[in-house]
Parts: structure tokens; sequence; C-alpha cells
């Protein structure tokens, strides 16, 4: 990308093999009779479309740049720079940050000085700008539909109460924007995002609405709307997913994808049935979160070097377990991504794809066009591959697959539901795994679950009690340890905690361990064997997050038996 920084724009379309030399030719000659700009002209004479000219210019410029045509309007954003602004500069102001006091603007001409200084100069000094390469068509139809309607929660509820909802225009994608229904979608799904928030669940009761949001992996109640706006607020998300409208009595998915501060985020969602109408609950699925570099996992040295070495083995079965929405994924993602150079050819088969990456094959497990997990893994073995991702090993066949592929030579990475490492075990016995064949062909078992951090502004530091040393390990003749509490701020919302960070253990599979798995051993002689070979349990590694002063001993006994550290 580098090479091409400094290219004029018509060469580096040639380059990228958009248009021709005689497209080229035929716009130049096109440049000196209308002295347009040889981007327009491009689009104008039908060789290339808005959006291709849009990424070829930021990547000439090393500029970032943004489609603004399925994004969600941000109302902080853009009461800060008034329409006749934006119209006269033709730009259109994205997010608005205000923990970072950054503004996300897009701009038709990102090399506008003039531009930019006056619109700093307007917001102030404590407020910084962050151009963004867009369309300028774009940018004209982003002002004209996102100004002058009211863009707030309360504001487009204020909005609703006083006027009516014509159900039919929800279904109508021109002028969409003019009803206040889906404007009020819009604004949840923003303001979701910016909470930082994993789903959000729509749950009808029989008088009210409730909308609660799952933010560091614990529910929390937003609002509560009264019943008489779900059907037209469901006929919207089911338009937005491409669910059927009239289908109310069977469960249905689907998929929204959105652009979000200059970022693009899928939602999935998914339609349940209820005594109350239909339970809907929303999946946010941020690209950019995850994808978390191999060293930012918060592992020990000692364990991301063991992790490394894993990895570096070329064939065998690496399982990461844990329960629903412990982060599975996320550590799978972040290891393919620490392996996926062009020498390797990787391939995944999920339930769906939740992230898609370069450079790998990824497919979705569709049953009923008859590609399960176990046909799936039949077939790509005809791919040639070298790393296979199996989204999760449910049952015998799909087991049974995954560990023939580690025996011809690939290396396997794949996911079970299971409480721990050495859990694992006994889960692929149950599931029908002869031991011999486990034997030899697990490289190593990470279990992991996820806990939520203490909030940095507002954690009160305490002495441990008695019972508190117990818990964390302490004898008694050490000296006093200092651990925190969590209390609360607007920072936290008054949560106490805030963002969510990885425990993990991970099991390597020796000769030693092997042997005990080739002999049916029972989980407490593979627990002493793996100890004695310096494996750190699940429990330690929390432990050593709450003497950090990271999280709090009533965070990990949420996530870890801490029970028989009590010793009367």
């Amino acid at each position: 990308m580098s090479d091409n920084l400094k290219l004029p724009l018509g060469k580096l379309l040639i380059s990228k093999g958009v248009i021709s030399e005689d497209q080229l030719r035929i716009a130049l000659i096109e440049q000196k009779a209308t002295s347009m700009p040889l981007g327009k002209l491009f689009i104008t004479l039908g060789f290339v479309t808005e959006a291709t000219v849009r990424e070829a210019l930021s990547e000439n410029l090393n500029q970032q740049s943004t489609d603004l045509t399925s994004i969600i309007a941000d109302a902080n954003a853009i009461k800060l720079i008034s329409k006749d602004v934006a119209k006269r500069y033709r730009v259109f102001p994205m997010v608005f940050d205000k923990d970072q006091r950054k503004l996300m603007l897009a701009m038709a001409d990102t090399a506008n000085i003039v531009a930019l200084d006056q619109i700093s100069a307007m917001l102030g000094k404590d407020i910084r700008v962050t151009p963004m390469l867009a369309s300028e068509s774009d940018i004209v139809k982003a002002i004209d539909q996102y100004y002058g309607f009211e863009l707030s929660i309360d504001g487009i509820l204020q909005e609703i109460e006083t006027g009516e909802i014509n159900y039919k225009s929800l279904q109508s994608v021109s002028d969409e924007y003019s009803q206040p229904l889906v404007r009020l979608m819009d604004a949840i799904l923003a303001d979701a995002v910016q909470q930082n928030a994993s789903d959000i669940h729509f749950e009808p009761e029989e008088f009210f609405l409730r909308i609660r949001y799952r933010i560091d992996g614990i529910l929390r109640q937003i609002r509560s709307l009264h019943k008489t706006y779900w059907p037209a607020m469901v006929v919207r998300l089911k338009v937005m997913s491409n669910m059927n409208i009239a289908e109310t009595r069977s469960p249905q998915d689907g998929r929204i994808s959105i652009n979000f501060s200059g970022r693009q985020i899928d939602f999935r969602s998914a339609a349940q049935p209820t005594t109350h109408g239909e339970n809907v609950v929303l999946r946010i699925l941020d690209r950019q979160k995850g994808l978390v570099p191999l060293d930012n996992l918060g592992l020990e040295e000692y364990d991301l070097m063991m992790l490394k070495l894993m990895i570096a083995r070329p064939e065998g079965i690496i399982l990461v377990t844990g329960p629903t929405g412990s982060g599975k994924t996320t550590t799978l993602y972040s290891i393919l991504n620490h392996v996926n150079t062009d020498s390797v050819n990787i391939m995944t088969l999920e339930d769906p794809v939740e992230y898609p990456m370069t450079m790998i094959r990824q497919t979705s497990v569709n049953e009923s066009a008859k590609m399960g997990f176990a046909n799936g893994i039949r077939s790509m073995m005809r791919q040639d591959p070298d790393i296979i991702l199996v989204g999760e090993i449910r049952d015998t066949e799909t087991a049974e697959m995954a560990f023939s592929a580690a025996m011809t030579g690939h290396q396997v990475y794949s996911t079970l539901h299971t409480n721990s490492a050495i859990g694992a075990i006994p889960r692929l016995l149950d599931i029908g795994i002869l031991p011999d064949i486990m034997a030899g062909n697990i490289i190593g078992i990470v279990a992991q679950r996820l806990i939520r951090k203490l909030c940095v502004h507002c954690k009160q530091s305490v002495a441990a009690d008695d019972m508190e040393r117990q818990l964390l390990g302490i004898k008694k003749d050490e000296p006093p340890v200092t651990i925190y509490r969590a209390v609360g701020c607007p920072h936290c919302s008054h949560q106490g905690y805030k963002g969510r960070m990885s425990i993990l253990e991970i099991l390597k599979i020796d000769g030693e361990l092997d042997d005990l798995i080739a002999r049916r051993a029972t989980q407490r002689e593979l627990r002493k064997a793996a100890i004695a070979n310096g494996f750190r349990p699940l429990v330690e590694d929390a432990v050593r997050r709450v003497l950090e002063g990271i999280t709090t001993l009533d965070e990990i006994s949420r996530v870890v038996d801490l029970t028989d550290r009590l010793k009367p």
C-alpha cells in the first residue's frame, strides 16, 4: 500500500485493475473540456462507482474513508454543526465521543484546510476534529436526511406521543427518516453501541416493553416504554433484519449491518414468540473489538509464551473451553490473527461467521444445505488447508472429523462447553472419542472466563480481612494486603466496574498426561499431574487479578469457585 500512496488517482485505479489505460485517456480528454475533477469524471462517465473512488482516494491520501449510505446518525454530533455550515463546506458530523472530546467529520475534501480551520474555531479548542473521506453526493444526502429531525431517544418519544404512527410507511424505503419509529430504532442501536453493550433485549410484558442492554456481561435495564410502541418497533426491526414481517408465531433470525463511528457494526437478530408478543434480542458484533492482538489478552508472560509455543506446533488440536459468552470466539480469532500469513491456508467453519477476516476462508454452517460441521470439515479437507477452525464440537461425528483432520497433519482449533480445561477430557470421552485417539493428538486446552474490571476513577482501597486473606491464599504470618472495592461514579454509570478482561488457564498436554488419558484416568489424577508440571488453575489467575487491584473478590466469586479455598 505504501508504494501507491503518492500515485495520481488515474494511475492508482489502473494499478488496482479498476480502469483501463483507454478509460483514463478518455477521462483526461474530457477533463480538458470540462475542468471537472478526475474522480468525478470517472463516476460521470460510468467507469467506476463513488465507493471505488472514495476508497482509492483514502488510500492515496492515507486517510480513513467512510460510507454514509448505511450510517446511524449521532444526535450529539449533529448538534455541534449547523445545517448551513455543513452545506457550505460539504461536511457531515458523524459521531461525537464525549469522553475523548473527538468529533468524526465526513468530508468530501479532507485537504480543505479552510473548512477544517473554520469548523475547529467554531467548536472551540477542547474538541478535536477527525476528518474522514466520504463522497460528496452521500454527504449532501445525509445532510438532507438527518438535519431538521429529532434524533435523541427522549425527543423522539415525545414526538411519537404527540403524533400518529403510519405503519405502512415503515416498510417503504423512500423518506423513511421522517418516521419517528425509524429514528427511534436507530437511536437505540446507536446508544447501545456507545455504551459498549454486547446485546440488546426487547422484552414485551403485559403493559409495557422493557429494553435491557448487556454491558460487561451483566443485563442492565435502560428503558421502559408503553406496550403500544412495540408492534411498530418490531416491524421496523424485522424490516432492518430482512425477516418476514407477516410471521409472528415462529422464531426468526436475521442480520443488520450499519456504519457507526466510521466502522462497520453487525447485529445478529433473533425473534422469539412469547405470551405478550415477540421477544427480540440483538447480538452486537463489533469487528474492531472482535480482533484483539494475542499480546493484549492479559496473559502472564509464562502463559503467553506457553500459548505461542502450542500455536507453533504444526499438527494437533487446540481446544478453547468455557460457557457461552466467556470470550472463546475472541480468543480463537486472536490466535488465528497471530498465525495469519501468506504462507498458510486458514479455513474456518462457524455458526455463523461473526467477524470477517482477510486472507481467511470463512464458511457458515448451513444445516438446510447439508453443510453441518462434520460435512463441512470433510469438504474443507479437500481445500488443502494448513489450519482449520471448527466453531464448536457438539457431537460424535464432528469430534471424529476434527480428530481425523488433526491426525492427517492439520492444526485444528475448536471450542467445547466445559467448566475447566481438564473437564474437556471426560467431555470428549462422553461424546465418544476413544482415549487412544485423544492421547497424542491434543496439543493443549485453554479454559477461560470474562471478569469485570474495576472503574479506575472510583475504586476504593481497603485492607483484606481474615476471610478475604484466606480466599486469596495469604498466610496468617504474611504482611497486610490491600485490595479494592467497587463504589460507582458517573464514569462507570454508577456500577463500580467498567470494561472486561479474560482470565485463563492453559493446560499443555505432555507425555505424562497422554499416558493418563490413554488409560482413562480420573479428573483428580489428571489435575494432580498437571499441577505437578506447572499448570495454574483458573482460580489462581482470578486471585492474581484481585491482588493486582484490577477486580474484586465479589466479581471473581461470580465466575470461579472459591469454596475449595475456605478451610475450617
